[in-house]
């Protein structure tokens, strides 16, 4: 098996390609030890000192480290705990967490009329032209909320987009004018937390 590693913005964040889907659809953040017990690869990552975010994507992981952590100690117990993992045959959750996947759309507000087809107008831009882009340098960006009163967009920024010094000019000045373009009733684009 061989496992590529690619850089990311935030030079805090490794994005590791393990030639094979690691969600297929969706994505998944681990903020802590305590949240990677739902996945055995996850839990191992976490095992390994100076690792601090642990990402799962499509046919991808990004990895986040302390920054005063080194690359060159980290990155070959990752790529072990990453094949160890892969070769095994495991499961990459346990448990009820195994049916779980996050595409990123808070499902618990119901928008309706004239706010529903806005908000399905931004959920398409994020999908098809934003997050494959994000995707690119191993993060992800999700759709929290829209208040139509004000026509502020609230998105979570993942993976290598959370804490990434750049993350905040790509939010402004590349999904903010896309979205202000496209979608009209956008007037400002905000990180939630």
């Amino acid at each position: 098996m061989f496992i590529q590693t690619e850089a990311t913005p935030n030079p805090e964040v490794l994005k590791f390609l393990p030639g094979r889907d690691v969600l297929g659809e969706g994505s998944r953040d681990f903020r802590s030890a305590d949240e990677a017990g739902a996945s055995p690869l996850a839990a191992e990552l976490f095992s390994i000192e100076g690792v601090e975010r642990v990402h799962f994507g499509g046919d991808y992981l990004t990895v986040g480290k302390g920054r005063d952590q080194d690359w060159a100690h980290l990155k070959a117990p990752i790529l072990a705990a990453i094949m160890d993992h892969f070769t095994s045959g495991q499961p990459l959750f346990t448990g009820e967490a195994a049916g779980v996947q996050t595409g990123g759309h808070d499902d618990e507000i119901v928008y309706e009329g004239e706010t529903a087809q806005v908000v399905a107008e931004i959920k398409e831009l994020l999908d098809t032209r934003i997050r494959p882009a994000v995707a690119q340098d191993g993060g992800d960006i999700l759709f929290n909320r829209f208040e139509p009163d004000t026509g502020v967009v609230w998105l979570h920024m993942r993976g290598a987009c959370s804490g990434c010094p750049s993350s905040s000019a790509t939010l402004k000045s590349g999904v903010e004018n896309m979205l202000k373009h496209y979608v009209p009733e956008v007037t400002r684009v905000e990180q939630a937390l």
